[in-house]
């Protein structure tokens, strides 16, 4: 399960991304998932107390975290997501990817 995060909204994070994320690994509904951090969530993953503390709850649990190498270092804080234990890397043809292969993909 993919979940591609591009909401900036710190409550939707909280009580849909975070929540289903982590419920998914812990409840075994999904064997793998992953939060992809898109856009202006960068930003927001690191500038928010309560998406930091999430962040690092998910990634306790077992679900990968993985941002946008271009968009975290356009609003530069590839090295800030780094520091927090979040995987950074180019996501567009891995995207597509996902996309073309029909894999479960929620995007927020």
């Amino acid at each position: 399960m993919y979940i591609l995060w591009t909401n900036a909204d710190i409550v939707t994070f909280d009580k849909m991304v975070a929540m289903y994320a982590r419920n998914s690994k812990t409840q075994r509904w999904w064997d793998d998932v992953t939060v992809i951090i898109w856009g202006s969530t960068a930003k927001l993953a690191v500038a928010s107390d309560l998406a930091k503390l999430r962040i690092r709850e998910l990634i306790q649990v077992g679900v990968k975290v993985s941002a946008c190498k271009a968009c975290s270092d356009s609003l530069g804080v590839s090295e800030q997501l780094l520091n927090m234990g979040v995987e950074v890397k180019y996501w567009g043809e891995g995207l597509t990817e996902i996309i073309k292969s029909g894999a479960k993909l929620l995007t927020i």
